[in-house]
């Protein structure tokens, strides 16, 4: 009898295991990064964008008073593209028989028949204040076209802010990636790949602070110190264009996975509506509520961020956009 008591218990730790080890990263050694000291400024040009969208803006999206804050952001984004140079695009379209609009920013003298590469992220939010969601990830692509724009990279890449990323569009046709996607491909463009930028601002140094879908952690980092960048299969070569180049711009950690689109959390982004018409896309994000228990909550706030983590996530992004063919 004991000895079967024993069987069952061993049985019991093997599965408390197992399950601990699928939801959380059971990497205890987990490479450490601290965001060395910089000079450039990028750390608070990065917090003044968050700060001007979550709080100076706020809530911006498609409901009552969030309406006009929507529009605000957009004119704010459009600003900030032409200051550092860009020619912008405004692509607007109904929904529930509203006008909203994506920004896409072009370099001046552009030939429109080259093949380009679209690097974006969603600038509504969930009916919060949205400083990680997705303020960071806008802040972030600001942050790169800018320094682009100075030293124009080799392929030719479009920024575009979408808006409608936010439930109830989340997965429907009035979504900005998805207008935007199809427009590009009745137009004819040669559209190369999407690199979708989703919550790049939070991270936590504590052990078991990450956490996975089911039976994806157990060869993966327990702390959430670090930026995912997540592709699907048919993205296997640009991903393997990105995360290598990645790494040699920054010291941050990437994590870079190929999963399929069912694994929860895999498609929760714009970059799924590039997949859907079968053109390569990866998503770089901080992993959203596998970390962040602010997740579309009013404490979604500028405040709960790490901006140098987040300067030198955008320096890794700088590499691998300047990495694309």
């Amino acid at each position: 009898m004991k000895k079967k008591i024993s069987y069952y218990l061993l049985f019991a730790a093997a599965a408390y295991l197992i399950l601990r080890a699928s939801t959380f990263g059971w990497n205890l050694w987990s490479p450490f990064f601290a965001p060395p000291p910089r000079a450039d400024g990028a750390p608070e040009r990065l917090r003044a964008h968050v700060e001007k969208l979550a709080v100076g803006i706020g809530d911006r999206n498609f409901f009552g008073a969030a309406l006009p804050k929507l529009k605000e952001a957009e004119l704010y984004i459009t600003a900030d593209f032409k200051k550092c140079g860009y020619r912008t695009v405004r692509q607007p379209y109904k929904a529930f028989g509203v006008e909203v609009a994506n920004i896409e920013a072009v370099r001046p003298g552009t030939d429109p028949r080259v093949p380009y590469y679209v690097a974006g992220a969603h600038y509504d939010t969930a009916e919060n204040p949205g400083a990680d969601d997705n303020a960071s990830a806008v802040a972030v692509m600001l942050e790169l076209a800018c320094r682009l724009a100075k030293e124009p990279p080799a392929a030719d890449i479009r920024f575009v802010a979408f808006t409608n990323e936010e439930p109830p569009f989340f997965r429907k046709d009035s979504m900005g990636s998805a207008v935007y996607v199809s427009s590009a491909i009745a137009r004819g463009d040669r559209l190369l790949g999407g690199i979708v930028l989703e919550m790049l601002g939070y991270y936590r140094e504590e052990r078991f602070s990450q956490k996975y879908p089911p039976l994806i952690g157990p060869f993966l980092p327990n702390r959430g110190d670090f930026l995912a960048q997540v592709g699907n299969f048919g993205s296997r070569k640009l991903s393997g264009t990105l995360a290598p180049a990645f790494r040699r711009g920054t010291g941050l950690p990437l994590v870079a996975v190929t999963l399929p689109a069912f694994v929860p959390g895999v498609d929760f982004s714009d970059h799924r509506n590039f997949w859907a018409k079968d053109i390569p896309a990866v998503m770089y994000s901080d992993t959203a509520f596998y970390r962040n228990d602010n997740y579309h909550k009013d404490s979604d706030l500028p405040e709960t961020l790490d901006y140098p983590r987040m300067a030198a996530a955008a320096d890794g992004l700088e590499a691998a956009l300047r990495a694309l063919p």
